[in-house]
């Protein structure tokens, strides 16, 4: 099996629960950035971008998850323990990098395509972590995706997709995967 094989498969969603609270190295954080440019990008229009989350400024990001779930939960959805729960996942994580996509002021193309652009970024970024073991996982709750524009005050034609939460992981804290038999999910024409 190719080691580019060995990786795409081994790629998990790791929680926080696994993670360390180590550093990632600074050089392999700007190599998954790097990865992350890479994403196929149709009319490259290359519309990803991030705000990456490490050290201190793990606390704000804290606050602002934690104040998002706070204020945008109604009521009787909200609950004290999920949301410090919510609230310690930043804190948890060795860094988040917060997924945004840029919208082409031209509408050269369907919203769609660069959305997709976005998750190919992210599954570079998801690969390279798999590359280092490092853990992580793509979170798109609601109260943050719904209301991105207004909590990280985005420019004109920029949206949140997420959260991408990483963290350096204990040894033997990969999860192992599963997949049903991929010729079920294939139809060959010739």
């Amino acid at each position: 099996m190719h080691p580019v094989s060995e990786i795409i498969r081994s790629r998990r969603a790791v929680f926080e629960g696994s993670y360390t609270g180590e550093e990632i190295p600074a050089t392999v954080l700007d190599e998954i950035l790097e990865n992350a440019n890479w994403a196929p990008t149709h009319k490259r229009t290359e519309p990803w971008r991030f705000i990456v989350y490490t050290g201190q400024a793990r606390q704000e990001l804290s606050d602002l998850v934690g104040g998002a779930f706070k204020k945008f939960t109604p009521p009787d959805a909200f609950s004290e323990i999920k949301w410090q729960k919510i609230a310690q996942k930043p804190l948890q994580a060795s860094a988040t990098i917060v997924l945004l996509m840029q919208r082409d002021p031209k509408l050269s193309l369907p919203e769609w395509e660069e959305q997709a652009a976005v998750a190919c970024a992210v599954q570079n970024m998801w690969l390279t972590c798999t590359a280092y073991r490092i853990g992580a996982y793509w979170s798109s709750p609601g109260f943050l995706v719904n209301h991105g524009q207004e909590l990280f005050d985005l420019p004109n034609g920029q949206s949140l997709l997420g959260l991408l939460y990483m963290g350096t992981t204990r040894e033997g804290q990969w999860p192992a995967g599963e997949r049903g038999d991929w010729q079920e999910k294939v139809v060959f024409k010739e």
